[in-house]
Parts: C-alpha cells; sequence; structure tokens
C-alpha cells in the first residue's frame, strides 16, 4: 500500500559516506521533530533525475531554507558511493542537499514507492516523488504518474504548497 497523507513514515535505516566510510543512519533520527523534504527517485545518473529532479531541488533549496525546512533529503535505491559522486557531481551535495541510499529497497517498499521496468534495466526501484514530512507525519505527497516524468514531484511544484 503506498503511503498517503497524514501517514507516519516508517523508520528505515538507510546509508551514505561518512568519515570513516559507509555509515547507517535512521531515517527516524535524522527527521526528529523537524520539517523536511523528501524526495525519491528510480536512479542515480538516470536522465530525468540528473536533468530534472535534483535540479529542482538545488534551485529551491534556499527557499525550502526560508519556509523552515531542516533537510532536503533525496534517497534512491542506490548503494552510499553512488549516492555521494552524484551528489558531487550534480553539485547537490554543494547546494546542501542530504543523499541518502536504500541499497535494499526496503525503505522504497515499505511506503509503496517501488515498481520494476525490466526492458530499462530497472528492478526495485523508486518511483518519482516528492513529500514534505513533519516529524515524521506525511503532510504533502507528490507522486509522478510515470518515472520519465518530472513535473508533480518537482522541487517548484513542492515548494509552491508548502
Amino acid at each position: 500500500m503506498t503511503i498517503s497523507v497524514g501517514d507516519t513514515l516508517p523508520d528505515a535505516t538507510l546509508n551514505r559516506l561518512g568519515e570513516n566510510g559507509p555509515e547507517q543512519v535512521s531515517l527516524k533520527d535524522i527527521i526528529g521533530d523537524s520539517k523536511v523534504v523528501i524526495f525519491g527517485l528510480p536512479g542515480a545518473y538516470t536522465g530525468t533525475c540528473s536533468t530534472a529532479h535534483v535540479p529542482s531541488f538545488i534551485r529551491t533549496k534556499d527557499q525550502f531554507d526560508a519556509k523552515g525546512v531542516a533537510e532536503v533529503i533525496c534517497i534512491s535505491v542506490n548503494d552510499p558511493f553512488v549516492m555521494q559522486a552524484w551528489g558531487e557531481a550534480t553539485g547537490a551535495t554543494a547546494a546542501g542537499l542530504t543523499f541518502l541510499g536504500d541499497a535494499s529497497g526496503d525503505f522504497t517498499r515499505a511506503i509503496g514507492m517501488d515498481f520494476d521496468a525490466p526492458p530499462a534495466g530497472l528492478h526495485g526501484r523508486s518511483k518519482r516523488y516528492s513529500m514534505l514530512v513533519e516529524g515524521g507525519t506525511v503532510k504533502i505527497l507528490n507522486e509522478e504518474p510515470s518515472p520519465g516524468e518530472c513535473e508533480i514531484s518537482a522541487g517548484e511544484t513542492l515548494l509552491e504548497a508548502v
């Protein structure tokens, strides 16, 4: 079942590269009582993800900050090495976005945002979405009807609703 507005996010163990290599982090610990933006996408270095989705949150990061958003988090079914390299390559890390890997896809499945596209070589990937979360509760959820589209889930669209 897909997560909905009003639902509480499940706690998830995600990964990132820390000072001493890969480390696991609790999404619940990162969010706490804060207001955060989370956006999910099919994969690092893929077309629409790199040319539209991530750039939309780079462009809107400062405006989200001004609206009290503590963190803008990108989650993808990728390992922490890929996520770090991609964050650096896109300029998202320098812009202050947080990139977390959901290497096993557990979080993505738990919120009902997983999909397969075998012809494209995508298995167990994330649908394209964005959400505003406050204290662990989903306040706004924008899901794209197709993984190749990025309008409903773009940073600008979410920012207008915050």
